[in-house]
């Protein structure tokens, strides 16, 4: 664990930052407003101070990824998720009215939003810095104490994150761990307030599993295989575009990407040729081009040509959009996969890699069909004109967020929660749902000295039949 004493990284020294959080959280309080507005500056200012040497830490550790795609996908979003928690804080701590039957009229009922206590965030690697620190933004917004376990696949992203923290807050409010999965483990068994997982569906049940002995509630946002649904007479070249912006930013790894498209039967040999073209125009140099990303190690790597590989044996048609460059090994070039079947893995575990399955479908019910068969993902994409179709798809499916005529872009907008549902996760962050989500929602109920409740108390009589009488009409 990384603070101002170096790494610990057993039950003992966790259990201990642990203990040292809480009894500064009995002894000072809830923050104030005034408090948690600084903290956040202060946040947002370190952040951007090392702008450069987050942008550096993680290309290193992705091997190659661009500083405008981390500035884009990473700092943007994190920057202005601040700026709103900020801006709106106020307005979401104010206690809240509530109204009040008659019988305990004329009694008054309010809700206070109070901290949780102590919170337990456990980030990814493929977003490390935003999906580190919006959590912990929306924990210090809510007046929450935070430990962060960020992922080992990124060490000098989460050595910065340990160094920049360390230095504007002190240990007793925030706290970052490293080490590998022993020490996750371990992480998710410890007795915090409430624990934020960002990760994959496999390790999302094991933290689930864990949080649970000691009664811990738990957001899960996790993933699964976000659908694109193409309808009929949409623009192919406009979906193309945003579908490559989905699926190739960061080289796939993305939990919200799209991760297979429906496209109508007729469309699909004019869609792969504006796929492919809008590929070249985003990434001129294919794979070895300076905008495109590398996966992350080479454990990824094989798992995704072990996808493609299973698809081809299998019978699917496998058309790499441009060729893969060996002079950079980590750079999988764009690949669509057509056949591809239920049986075959590309279809059962989601892909995190430049790999688009496209499936062609007849009707629209069809793809809506089809998505309903699969456990509910973390987004969905919907290319469509019609108004009546974007609201039977929108009603009829079940999935985290949905962007229409784009994708990924309900991420960026502030005030969406952002969560999944199901197998993709439960919970959200972002915006109010985020603030009340590591909150303890505490209804307050105060009441008068004279008030009918004295009515429905014994010793019974006629004023009570009466009262009883219209309440019960």
């Amino acid at each position: 664990m990384n603070g101002h004493t170096g790494a610990l990284r057993n039950d003992a020294a966790l259990l201990a930052v642990l203990a040292r959080q809480r009894e500064a959280f009995h002894h000072e309080g809830a923050p104030a407003l005034t408090r948690r507005r600084a903290d956040l500056l202060k946040l947002k200012a370190a952040i951007l101070a090392k702008r450069s040497a987050f942008e550096a830490a993680i290309d290193a550790d992705f091997g190659h990824r661009p500083a405008r795609e981390t500035a884009i996908m990473e700092l943007l979003p994190t920057i202005q998720g601040i700026d709103h928690l900020g801006k709106n804080l106020a307005r979401w701590m104010r206690p809240r009215r509530r109204r009040v039957a008659m019988h305990v009229r004329p009694g008054r009922a309010k809700v206070l939003y109070q901290p949780l206590g102590i919170v337990g965030i456990m980030s990814p690697w493929n977003y490390p810095l935003g999906l580190s620190v919006m959590p912990l933004a929306t924990a210090i917004a809510a007046g929450n104490r935070t430990m962060i376990k960020p992922s080992e696949f990124t060490p000098r992203t989460t050595e910065l994150i340990a160094a920049v923290l360390s230095g504007i807050f002190p240990e007793s409010e925030v706290a970052v761990v490293t080490g590998g999965p022993d020490v996750g483990a371990v992480f998710s068994t410890l007795p915090f307030d409430h624990l934020f997982f960002t990760g994959s569906a496999e390790v999302g049940r094991r933290v689930m599993r864990a949080a649970s002995d000691n009664l811990v509630p738990v957001t899960l946002e996790l993933g699964g295989k976000s659908p694109v649904i193409v309808d009929q007479g949409f623009s192919l070249t406009r979906a193309a575009k945003s579908i490559v912006f989905g699926k190739l930013a960061n080289a796939g790894q993305t939990c919200i990407a799209p991760d297979y498209a429906l496209v109508p039967e007729a469309d699909v040999v004019p869609f792969i040729d504006a796929f492919r073209q809008k590929c070249r125009n985003a990434y001129p140099n294919g794979p070895l081009d300076a905008s495109y990303s590398a996966i992350i190690n080479e454990h990824h790597v094989a798992r995704i040509n072990r996808l493609i590989a299973d698809a081809r044996m299998k019978g699917a048609t496998v058309i790499e959009v441009c060729e893969h460059d060996p002079r950079r090994d980590r750079a999988l070039a764009p690949t669509i996969i057509l056949g591809a079947t239920s049986e075959m893995a590309v279809m059962q575990e989601e892909i995190f890699g430049p790999v688009l399955p496209i499936i062609s479908y007849q009707t629209i019910e069809d793809a809506i069909c089809y998505v309903n068969a699969r456990p509910r993902p973390l987004a969905l994409y919907l290319f469509s004109n019609r108004a009546r179709v974007i609201d039977h798809v929108l009603t009829r499916t079940t999935s985290g967020n949905v962007t229409v005529n784009d994708t990924m872009l309900h991420y960026a907008v502030d005030d969406l929660p952002f969560g999944g549902v199901g197998h993709s996760g439960m919970g959200a962050y972002h915006g109010e749902e985020g603030f009340k989500s590591l909150s303890h929602v505490k209804g307050v109920f105060t009441q008068a000295r004279w008030n009918l409740a004295d009515m429905v108390r014994a010793p019974f009589g006629r004023m009570t039949d009466r009262l009883l009488g219209y309440m019960l009409r």
